[in-house]
């Protein structure tokens, strides 16, 4: 299964909050915590590893946004990420925030 961790390999990108917005409205945004390696959890959820997803979501290492997130980077729309579509999923991963 090599092709497919490639593959999603390159689909990771850098996004911004404002682009996550839409897709964290319809409840698709999953936050990878910075334990967890994003290209990992992209494989599992792509290979539909269910003892791997329910272990990492039972730790509380993959979750949803909480609306005080949500808030938290509505007010900081330059706030960035790791990106990486598993449809119907968006993994994202905070990236380092740049002091101004």
């Amino acid at each position: 299964m090599q092709g497919l961790r490639e593959e999603l390999a390159e689909l990771i990108d850098e996004a911004e909050w404002n682009w996550l917005m839409p897709h964290a409205e319809r409840e698709a945004v999953v936050i990878v915590s910075q334990e967890l390696d994003l290209l990992d959890v992209g494989v599992a959820i792509a290979n539909d590893d269910v003892s791997s997803v329910q272990h990492w979501i039972s730790e509380q290492l993959i979750y949803k946004p909480s609306e005080e997130q949500k808030q938290d980077w509505n007010n900081n729309r330059n706030k960035r990420f790791s990106a990486l579509i598993v449809s119907p999923y968006v993994l994202v991963k905070e990236t380092a925030t740049i002091a101004a």
